[in-house]
C-alpha cells in the first residue's frame, strides 16, 4: 500500500489512477469530518470537492503539501471558518440536516433508539465545549489523527493540543456523567459561535 506521499507524489506527476486512489483514500473522513463541524450535509460535499481542488492548485504548482493528511484537515478546518464568515451563512440561509444514520440490520428497534440517543447526548455535549477543543477531540477520536498531526492541522503546539484534549475530555466527561436526560435541549447557537466555556 502506497503511503499518502508516495500518492502524492504520483498524483504530481499526473498519475490518474493515484489520484482516485487518493481521493478514495480521504474522501469519507473528511466528508464525515466536515459533516460534523458543519451540521450541513450538502456544504461538507461541497467542501470536500474544495479541499481536492486545493490540492491540485498545490501540486500544480510544485508545491506538494507534506505531511498530507494535517494539511488535508487544516484546509478544510479553514474553509469552514470561510464559510462560517460568508453572508450567506450569517443571513441563515444555509440549511442543517444531519447525516443519515448508519443502521445494520441485526440490532433491535429499542438498541437502535438507545444508540441514537447517546449519540445525540454526546454531539451536543460535544458542542458545548470550546471550538479548539471541540476540533481536536473530533480529529483525534472521529478522523483517528495523532497528536502531531493535529498539532500541524490546527497550527498549535503540540504541548497544548495535549492539555487542550486533556481539558476536553475531563469537561466532556463530567458533563456527560453530571447531565439529567430532561435538561437536553437541541442548540441554535452555531457550533463555532461557544468560545466562551
Amino acid at each position: 500500500m502506497l503511503t499518502d506521499e508516495q500518492l502524492v507524489q504520483a498524483m504530481a506527476r499526473g498519475d490518474q489512477a493515484a489520484f482516485e486512489a487518493f481521493v478514495h483514500r480521504y474522501h469519507g473522513p473528511l466528508l464525515g469530518y466536515l459533516e460534523r463541524t458543519l451540521q450541513d450535509a450538502r456544504k461538507a460535499e461541497d467542501l470536500v470537492q474544495e479541499v481536492f481542488l486545493r490540492l491540485i492548485r498545490q501540486l500544480r504548482n510544485g508545491r506538494p503539501p507534506d505531511p498530507v493528511r494535517p494539511w488535508l484537515y487544516k484546509v478544510a478546518l479553514n474553509l469552514c471558518r470561510d464559510y462560517w464568515k460568508s453572508p450567506g451563512y450569517r443571513t441563515g440561509s444555509h440549511l442543517v440536516e444531519e447525516p443519515p444514520e448508519r443502521m445494520d440490520s441485526e440490532p433491535s428497534v429499542s438498541e437502535i433508539y438507545e444508540r441514537q440517543e447517546t449519540r445525540k447526548e454526546l454531539l451536543e455535549t460535544l458542542d458545548e465545549l470550546p471550538e479548539v477543543q471541540r476540533h481536536i477531540i473530533v480529529l483525534r477520536f472521529y478522523q483517528e489523527l495523532k497528536l502531531q498531526e493535529i498539532a500541524a492541522a490546527l497550527e498549535i503546539p503540540l504541548s497544548s493540543i495535549k492539555t487542550h484534549l486533556y481539558t476536553g475530555l475531563k469537561k466532556l466527561q463530567k458533563r456527560l456523567l453530571g447531565r439529567p436526560k430532561e435538561s437536553l435541549k437541541e442548540r441554535k447557537e452555531p457550533p463555532h459561535a461557544r468560545t466562551d466555556r
